[in-house]
């Protein structure tokens, strides 16, 4: 029996903002390395920068991502902008893996057809889910900042080092990945405002 892969699909709706959630290959635990999260960190920057994204929240778990964005653009495509984070990552991270770690290559080898790939991340887009309302973007943004706390990691979602909680708290930024401010007419009827 053959299984068809399900791919994503995207909804790319002028004035949406998306909360985005992406996985390692296999959920291997590759993002629990200060030097993978700071390539990932990069990618964002540069994939919000050259496409017109705002980065609202995230947080990058050991095996998988977060991200709440916003595009500018009113024509943009999520799976552009997903390709433009993930590939540059997984390049440089299988890079280093060759270099120094040749067994995780292995495990990382995926026969397709008369050649074989090497992933980083799981294949396909992962999840996707278009915000349209204040309250909804708030649920979101708490249920990423939550994460690290419910997964045991951390006892207060500030305390992950990896996220942009303690922005949200006290506005401290990330100085490798800084959030853009929400603007006002997302925050209207958030119970924080």
């Amino acid at each position: 029996m053959v299984t068809k892969r399900q791919h994503r699909r995207s909804i790319n709706t002028s004035g949406h903002a998306h909360e985005l959630t992406f996985s390692c290959f296999h959920r291997f635990p590759f993002l629990s390395k200060d030097r993978v999260c700071e390539r990932l960190a990069e990618s964002i920057r540069t994939a919000c920068l050259d496409l017109e994204f705002s980065l609202w929240a995230f947080a990058f778990m050991p095996d998988h991502v977060h991200l709440i964005v916003h595009p500018s653009r009113p024509a943009y495509d999520v799976a552009e902008f997903l390709a433009r984070i993930k590939q540059p990552t997984s390049r440089k991270a299988l890079a280093f893996l060759r270099r120094g770690f040749p067994e995780w290559v292995e495990k990382l080898k995926v026969p397709r057809g008369q050649r074989t790939e090497h992933h980083f991340w799981q294949p396909g887009g992962g999840f996707d889910r278009n915000i349209t309302e204040p309250r909804t973007l708030e649920k979101m943004i708490d249920y990423v900042h939550r994460n690290p706390v419910r997964k045991g990691l951390v006892a207060q979602p500030e305390c992950w080092k990896w996220s942009s909680a303690r922005y949200f708290l006290s506005g401290e930024q990330l100085p490798s990945l800084a959030v853009t401010p929400i603007p006002p007419e997302w925050t209207v009827g958030m119970s924080s405002q």
